[in-house]
C-alpha cells in the first residue's frame, strides 16, 4: 500500500517477519551502525515498549492468558500500537531521530488478519486508525520458513505456540504486503549470514537518512 502518512522529519524503519527470523539482532545492528555514524537513534519494539504496552504484552503473549477472541486480540494489539506511536514513535520522529522498531502494523495484519483468518480489511482499518496511519519509510521483512524459525529459540509464548499452518499463513501475508509496495519494503532471506543481511539493510537505509538529525 502506498497511501498513508510518512514522517517529514526523522526516519522510520521497521523489521518484520516470523518467529526466529533474527529481527532483534538486525535491529540492534542497524542501531549500532547509525549511532556510530552520528545519528540520533531510538530502538524500540512491539508489543510492550511503553508502560501501558507492558501490561498489554503480558495479556496477549502470556500462555496463562489462554484463549482470546481473535477480535479481542487484534484490539489489544491495536491499543499497544496507539500508545506506542503517540508516546514514543511520533515524538522521536518529530525530533528528527531514526526510529527502528522490531514489529509494527504488518505483524497484526499477518498474525491477526491472515493467521487468525479475520477479515483483512477490518484488521487493516483498526490498525491504521490506531497508528494514525503512520507508515515506516522502510519495512525490512526477514523471511524464514516457520519450520526453521522455531528451531532458533526455546520456550514459546501464546503466538509462538500456534500451529505451523498459522505461521505459514502469516509468512505469506508478510510477503504479499512487501510485494504490493516494493518501494517501501526490502525482503531478505533470514538464513543468510548475519553480516550480509546487515550490509543489505544499511545499503537500503542510507539514502533515507537525509531527513535524520545528527
Amino acid at each position: 500500500m502506498t497511501d498513508g502518512t510518512f514522517s517529514e522529519t526523522g526516519v522510520f524503519v521497521c523489521f518484520e517477519g516470523g518467529e526466529g527470523a533474527g529481527k532483534s539482532t538486525q535491529a540492534q545492528a542497524l542501531a549500532a551502525w547509525l549511532t556510530d555514524e552520528g545519528y540520533a537513534v531510538r530502538l524500540t519494539f512491539e508489543p510492550g515498549d511503553t508502560p501501558v504496552g507492558k501490561q498489554l504484552r503480558a495479556i496477549v503473549l502470556d500462555p496463562a492468558t489462554g484463549a482470546l477472541s481473535p477480535r479481542t486480540e487484534a484490539l489489544l494489539y491495536a491499543a499497544d500500537k496507539a500508545e506506542h506511536v503517540d508516546t514514543l514513535v511520533r515524538p522521536a520522529l518529530d525530533r528528527g531521530e531514526v526510529v527502528i522498531t522490531d514489529r509494527y502494523v504488518d505483524t497484526s495484519l499477518a498474525y491477526q488478519g491472515a493467521g487468525r483468518v479475520l477479515d483483512l480489511a477490518d484488521v487493516t482499518a483498526v490498525q491504521r486508525w490506531a497508528t494514525a496511519d503512520l507508515r515506516p519509510d522502510l519495512t525490512i521483512v526477514l523471511d524464514v520458513d516457520p519450520a526453521d524459525g522455531f528451531g532458533r529459540f526455546e520456550g514459546r509464548d501464546r503466538i509462538e505456540a500456534e500451529p505451523l499452518e498459522f505461521h505459514r499463513r502469516a509468512r505469506q501475508a508478510f510477503l504479499d504486503l512487501a510485494a504490493a509496495d516494493p518501494d517501501h519494503y526490502l525482503v531478505l532471506d533470514a538464513r543468510s549470514p548475519v553480516d550480509e543481511i546487515a550490509a543489505a539493510v544499511r545499503e537500503r537505509v542510507r539514502p533515507l537518512l537525509t531527513k535524520a538529525a545528527r
